[in-house]
C-alpha cells in the first residue's frame, strides 16, 4: 500500500502541489503549517540594480502595485515555479536558476561586478553572493500556524513529508515528535539542512521544482518501511 504524501506548503502552492501529486496516483493528507503575509516595504533607488532576484514566488505574490515599477529589469529566479510567477507578474525578461540561489547568483556573477535587489521573506536562509552585491527588502513574512486537528493520526501513517523551503523544514520538524516513521524530501540542501536530523529518509531534489520532488517521492511512497 501506498504511503501518503504529507503537504505543509501555504496556499496557493499547497492546492498546486496536491494536483501535481492526485495525477501521479498520490494520496495527499495535511494543511498549511505556516501563512505568507505582506510585508511594508519602501522602493529603494532603481538606478543602482542590474536586476531583481526572486528565491520564492511568494515574493512576487505579495510585494504588491509597487512591483510594477521594477518590470524594466531583468528577474533572476531560483526554480521554474519562481519564474513563472515573474512572467506571470509581467516581468519580460526572466533567467530561470535550475538549481539553488547559490547556482543563479554565481551566473550573474559571470557577467562581471554587479548589484541586484532581492525581494525576499523575512526568514530568507543567507547565502554566499561572492563577487555579486545583494541589497536584501523584505516584502513578506510566513507566520507558524498550529497543525490542524488530526495532525498526530496523520503522522501514524508514516507519511513521505516534503519541505518547500528552509522554513518549512523548521516548521515540520518542529511538530514532528518521530522522525524516524518520516521520509524527507526536501526542495534544497538548506531545507534538508533546516529540518534537521533523524528523518526515516532524506531526499533533496535535483533541482528546485516541484516535479523533480514529486519523483522523489513517488518512489519513497511505494517502499514499505524499514
Amino acid at each position: 500500500m501506498r504511503r501518503p504524501l504529507l503537504l505543509i506548503r501555504p496556499e496557493p502552492g499547497f492546492a498546486a502541489t496536491a494536483k501535481r501529486a492526485h495525477a501521479l496516483g498520490l494520496s495527499v493528507i495535511g494543511a498549511p503549517l505556516f501563512a505568507v503575509r505582506p510585508v511594508a516595504w519602501a522602493m529603494p533607488d532603481l538606478a543602482r540594480y542590474a536586476g531583481i532576484l526572486f528565491t520564492s514566488a511568494n515574493a512576487i505574490r505579495e510585494a504588491g502595485e509597487q512591483i510594477a515599477e521594477l518590470l524594466h529589469l531583468p528577474a533572476f529566479a531560483v526554480g521554474e515555479a519562481t519564474a513563472t510567477a515573474a512572467r506571470d507578474g509581467g516581468f519580460a525578461s526572466v533567467v530561470t536558476g535550475e538549481k539553488d540561489v547559490a547556482w543563479i547568483v554565481s551566473r550573474i556573477g559571470t557577467l562581471g561586478p554587479q548589484t541586484i535587489l532581492h525581494l525576499a521573506g523575512l526568514e530568507t536562509v543567507p547565502f554566499d553572493a561572492r563577487t555579486v552585491a545583494v541589497d536584501k527588502i523584505v516584502v513578506y513574512e510566513s507566520v507558524a500556524v498550529d497543525p490542524p486537528l488530526g495532525w498526530d493520526e496523520w503522522l501514524a501513517k508514516h507519511p513521505v513529508a516534503l519541505a518547500h523551503s528552509p522554513r518549512a523544514g523548521e516548521q515540520l520538524a518542529r511538530h514532528v515528535a518521530q522522525k524516524s516513521a518520516i521520509a524527507l524530501v526536501a526542495i534544497s540542501d538548506a531545507a534538508a539542512e533546516a529540518a534537521g536530523l533523524g528523518w526515516e529518509s532524506v531526499d533533496v531534489a535535483s533541482e528546485p521544482r516541484d516535479e523533480a520532488m514529486l519523483a522523489l517521492a513517488h518512489v519513497r511512497a511505494q517502499q514499505i518501511r524499514p
